[in-house]
């Protein structure tokens, strides 16, 4: 698959350890910006990121460590699985040579080149947060999708792991930060593609604006956002990609108004490139900023780098395999992924009844395999739904893709893999199995 179309789609591990800094008193620590639907293969044009230069980076002194007790609680409404944990606090985007972390760094190297000392950087923040901070302080309407357990990890009915970076942005401007860049890694359950995987990271930015700027601009506060937020992106776009032709487009964010995607013309067709808009004054008013105007924006890291660097499937940020991470360099932004042996897939058919109670949905399904076979799924499509004219019953069959990036699975691998999933659809999803 090309990097086209990947983007276009688009154990118990040790304890992990984070800087407590958001936290909960008393336990611990969208729609979100629902970035990049329609990416395709941007290529990086001249002028490249320069990398060097750093914000000033804020840390605690409180640091915690996140053991499987901690996100793997047996409450009734915890979904999170081993797998999943086993993700949390590799932090790729703290990994110097790592591509998600060369991506961060050249942003954070634009605000530091054309703001200096203006923004500080957060990235080890807690990732386990009240549905407070991750739903309500950003709006989020209490019956959006992105609430329900099908999307979201639930350690309990109060705690998920964070779904988005904004999980974090009402609690920093409590905190008195005004002027901030936060990067993470985020977590939802979905699909399994090329360019979909359960864990991956985010950066946002927000900027409050100072009275003084506001009356010497002799504009609104709102208009001034809005002219000071594409400005300020405009100039990050053409730091990653070069001199390319780009547009503002209205959008709808619940925590930003007015809010836009921004866009560039790039092979004939226009693509988006990042969320952003003026925060809602609900927000700064309740986390203590009355009357203040501030511009936010929010990216995701992944679909940037599959793009910038020719990645053409997701799951290889997560190998550690030196083919892949030599071929990346702190401060290098003109790299390209030279492909090197590519196995063959292995594929597996499933079909089942799907439960009279409506309980069966993609997204568990994709759980369950991902969390039998790991990094092994490369698909799971669905290939054929049908209703039985008579029972009134309606069946699916599921292709999946098994394939290593690492080495070829033998069939007696695959065939054990595959039975497992078997029992467990029809164990724990109530599948009827044909």
């Amino acid at each position: 698959m090309s990097v086209a179309q990947a983007v276009a789609r688009l154990g118990h591990a040790p304890a992990r350890l984070y800087n407590l800094h958001s936290v909960t008193p008393g336990r611990i620590g969208l729609p979100t910006w629902r970035l990049l639907p329609g990416l395709r293969a941007l290529r990086s044009a001249s002028g490249h990121a320069r990398l060097g230069g750093h914000c000033q980076t804020l840390t605690t002194a409180s640091a915690v460590t996140v053991s499987r007790e901690d996100v793997i609680t047996g409450n009734q409404a915890n979904n999170v699985t081993d797998n999943i944990f086993q993700k949390i606090g590799v932090n790729l985007h703290q990994q110097p040579n790592h591509p998600i972390c060369i991506i961060k760094e050249a942003i954070i190297d634009y605000f530091e080149t054309n703001y200096p000392g203006r923004f500080k950087s957060f990235d080890d923040l807690y990732p386990i947060v009240s549905t407070k901070a991750n739903f309500d302080d950003v709006l989020t309407p209490v019956d959006h999708v992105s609430r329900n357990p099908n999307d979201t990890y639930y350690v309990d009915k109060d705690t998920v792991l964070r779904c988005h970076t904004s999980a974090h942005q009402a609690e920093l401007l409590r905190k008195g930060e005004t002027s901030f860049l936060l990067t993470g890694d985020v977590y939802r359950r979905d699909s399994i593609d090329a360019s979909h995987y359960p864990v991956f990271h985010q950066m946002e930015g927000l900027y409050v604006l100072s009275d003084e700027e506001i009356a010497a601009s002799g504009k609104s506060g709102t208009e001034l956002a809005a002219q000071e937020l594409q400005h300020v992106l405009s100039g990050l776009t053409k730091h990653l990609f070069g001199d390319v032709e780009m547009k503002f487009v209205d959008a709808y964010f619940p925590f930003t108004e007015p809010s836009y995607e921004l866009e560039i013309f790039f092979q004939g067709e226009w693509l988006e490139v990042l969320g952003c808009g003026v925060t809602q004054r609900q927000i700064l008013e309740e986390a203590g900023h009355v009357g203040k105007t501030a511009w936010a924006f929010g990216l995701g890291l992944e679909r940037l780098a599959m793009v910038l660097f020719d990645i053409p499937d997701i799951r290889l940020f997560w190998s550690n395999d030196k083919r892949f991470t030599k071929q990346f360099k702190q401060g290098q932004m003109r790299s390209k992924f030279k492909p090197y042996s590519k196995y063959p897939p292995c594929y597996k058919d499933v079909s089942f009844w799907l439960p009279t109670d409506d309980s069966f949905t993609e997204n568990n399904l994709c759980e369950q395999v991902r969390n039998i076979a790991g990094d092994l799924v490369e698909e799971v499509k669905l290939i054929d739904s049908f209703t039985h004219p008579k029972k009134q019953r309606t069946s699916h069959c599921y292709r999946i893709a098994y394939r290593s990036m690492e080495r070829s699975l033998t069939d007696e691998e695959i065939n054990g893999l595959q039975e497992q999933t078997r029992t467990v659809l029809a164990n724990e999803m109530k599948v009827e199995l044909r």
